[in-house]
C-alpha cells in the first residue's frame, strides 16, 4: 500500500498529532493509502488470503464483518484493513488479525456522531488557534475527508482493540477510535484514529519510569563495589 500525501488532509494531521485539552491530550491520525500492492505488500497479502481461507470457521467463510470470506472481495478488505494498520503502527504487528477484529458499520451517519462527540474540546482549540479558526474544525474535517475519500461510496470499518498488542491500551490512554473509511471504487482507504492520554497517568508512568531506572543505576553500582571489595578480600 502507498501513503497518499493529500494536501487536503496534511494541515488537519499536523494539527492532530498533539492537541492539548486541559487534563487530557489528543493525538490523532488522519492518513489516506492508495490499496494497490507491492513488495511486502503484495507477499503478505497472499500469506493473509491463504491463512483467511483455511483458517476460517464455515460460519465466517458464509458471514463476516467484512462479508464472506469465501468471497475473495471480502477478504481483500480484510487484508487492506490489516496492511493498513501495520503501514500506520510500524512497531506493531497486526497480521494476526481476522474478520471479528473489525466491525462494519451502519452508514456514515453514526461514525460522524461518534467522531464528532469525541473531538468536541479539539474543536475549541481549533478555534482559538491563529491562522487555523477562520472554518470550523468539525467543517473542515469532513470536507477535507469527503474530498480525499468520496464519503458517499464509503464502507465504514472499525478496528476494535483488544488494548494489550497495540498502541491503545497503553497505562495513560483515557479513551480511543479507530475508523476505517474505504473505497472500492477509487481503491483507496481513509484511516482515522484519536486516543486521549491522560497527562496525571502519564506523568506517574514517566515518574515511575525514572524511579525504576534510578533504583537500577543504584544497584548496578552496589553491586559493583561488592565485586570490587570481594576481589580485594581475596587478595
Amino acid at each position: 500500500m502507498k501513503f497518499l500525501d493529500l494536501p487536503t488532509l496534511q494541515r488537519l494531521n499536523a494539527f492532530l498529532k498533539n492537541v492539548d485539552v486541559g487534563d487530557h491530550i489528543l493525538q490523532g491520525d488522519l492518513e489516506a493509502y492508495s490499496c494497490k500492492l507491492a513488495g511486502l505488500d503484495k507477499k503478505l497479502s497472499k500469506s493473509l488470503d491463504h491463512e483467511v481461507q483455511t483458517g476460517s470457521s464455515p460460519l465466517e467463510l458464509s458471514a463476516s464483518p467484512v462479508g464472506p470470506l469465501a468471497e475473495s472481495s471480502s477478504r481483500k478488505t480484510l487484508i487492506y484493513l490489516i496492511l493498513t494498520l501495520n503501514h500506520i503502527y510500524p512497531d506493531y504487528d497486526f497480521s494476526l488479525l481476522r474478520a471479528h477484529h473489525f466491525q462494519k458499520e451502519h452508514g456514515i451517519s453514526k461514525a460522524e456522531e461518534a467522531i464528532d462527540s469525541h473531538l468536541l474540546e479539539v474543536s475549541k482549540v481549533w478555534a482559538q488557534t491563529p491562522g487555523l479558526g477562520e472554518n470550523p474544525f468539525l467543517e473542515c474535517l469532513w470536507s477535507s475527508i469527503d474530498e480525499a475519500i468520496n464519503l458517499t461510496e464509503c464502507d465504514v470499518y472499525c478496528y476494535k482493540s483488544d488494548l494489550e498488542t497495540d498502541p491503545f491500551g497503553e497505562q495513560a490512554s483515557v479513551w480511543s477510535f479507530n475508523y476505517f473509511f474505504y473505497n472500492k471504487k477509487m481503491k483507496r482507504i481513509l484511516y482515522f484514529s484519536c486516543r486521549a492520554i491522560s497527562k496525571q497517568a502519564a506523568d506517574e508512568a514517566t515518574e515511575s519510569s525514572s524511579k525504576y531506572d534510578k533504583y537500577n543505576s543504584d544497584t548496578d553500582g552496589d553491586e559493583s563495589d561488592r565485586y570490587g571489595m570481594a576481589n580485594e578480600m581475596d587478595v
